[in-house]
């Protein structure tokens, strides 16, 4: 029986709360336990579980797998907020906040070796293809996150560039997770591939919804601060397509503001930003995009030859994440 996705975020709940990532030295494990059971969203395993449930699996056949997908993606997040010098994830303290930088580089390469044992210990008919994707997926996400420092250095990123980074940084992980769900299940290639595409379009509608809630969310809702990419430099969608939407004197104001060396203050300067967004039209705009991604989403979903029902999962998730900009 396939799962709705309320029973697949619970068997998800249900292997993360069994399963105990205490051990010593408690310095060096303290911050792991501390990250995972911050919970989040568990988004990438509940679609490695849907997925592979949409297609005959079952919860069992994909325990280790959703832990190592989970694992990895927060070992991503413990290095991200370091190199970032994020304060908050989650509305908690972040590693590097409460432990140091030294602790956030170790464990997170500790999760990372974790995410591999997670893997390797569920083996798999198609275990070979399975961990190939898992590799292909993590370099692509380095690389992506690679990408993402280097473009803060640059004033020539074009929009089309920063879709390829955020195709490698985010969307590429929650792919690979619906690709690996699809390949416990012994799906045939053509399913695998549909789900892995639909998987690149949610995950890019995902992250340009993160962009516009970083500049127009609730600080208390995204637990950290809102306009952290602004206070960051980053080249996010909303001030690549404020540059091409604005004035000359907008666009030089903007560029002015993310110069390196600007000597505005963070607080000005994210006030500043937000009023060019505002008077270019921006939010609606990009909303529009997010909506295209979710609609190319929903057309690849289409194409995979299970029943109306089995899909239902997905479906949810489609409208679940729709509604995080609403």
């Amino acid at each position: 029986m396939t799962l709705n996705i309320k029973q697949c975020q619970q068997a998800v709940e249900q292997i993360f709360e069994a399963e105990h990532f205490e051990a010593e030295p408690q310095s060096l494990y303290a911050p792991i336990a501390y990250t995972l059971r911050l919970g989040g969203k568990r988004l990438r395993p509940t679609l490695l579980v849907a997925a592979n449930s949409m297609l005959g699996g079952s919860v069992e056949q994909v325990r280790f797998a959703a832990l190592g997908i989970e694992v990895f993606h927060n070992f991503t997040l413990l290095h991200d907020d370091l190199m970032d010098r994020s304060p908050l994830r989650r509305g908690k303290p972040t590693v590097y906040q409460q432990w140091g930088a030294n602790a956030a580089v170790l464990s997170g390469d500790t999760m990372y070796t974790l995410a591999w044992d997670y893997f390797l210990r569920q083996p798999l008919p198609r275990m070979h293809e399975v961990l190939q994707c898992f590799c292909h997926t993590a370099l692509e996400v380095c690389e992506g996150q690679q990408y993402d420092m280097d473009f803060e250095q640059h004033d020539d990123v074009s929009i089309s560039q920063y879709l390829m980074m955020i195709r490698k940084k985010t969307a590429v992980l929650l792919a690979g997770a619906l690709k690996i769900g699809a390949l416990c299940a012994d799906a045939d290639a053509a399913t695998t591939e549909r789900l892995y595409d639909f998987g690149i379009h949610l995950g890019l509608a995902f992250q340009l919804q993160d962009d516009l809630l970083d500049a127009y969310g609730d600080t208390a809702q995204l637990g950290k601060a809102t306009g952290q990419d602004i206070r960051d430099n980053k080249k996010t969608y909303l001030m690549l397509r404020a540059l091409e939407l604005g004035t000359e004197s907008q666009t030089r104001e903007l560029r002015q503001l993310f110069a390196a060396g600007s000597e505005v203050n963070e607080e000005e300067k994210v006030k500043r930003t937000l009023a060019i967004y505002n008077e270019v039209g921006l939010k609606e705009g990009v909303e529009k995009a997010i909506d295209g991604e979710f609609a190319l989403a929903a057309a690849e979903l289409d194409t995979i030859g299970v029943s109306a029902e089995a899909k239902c999962p997905l479906r949810e998730v489609l409208a679940m994440l729709d509604g995080r900009k609403k």
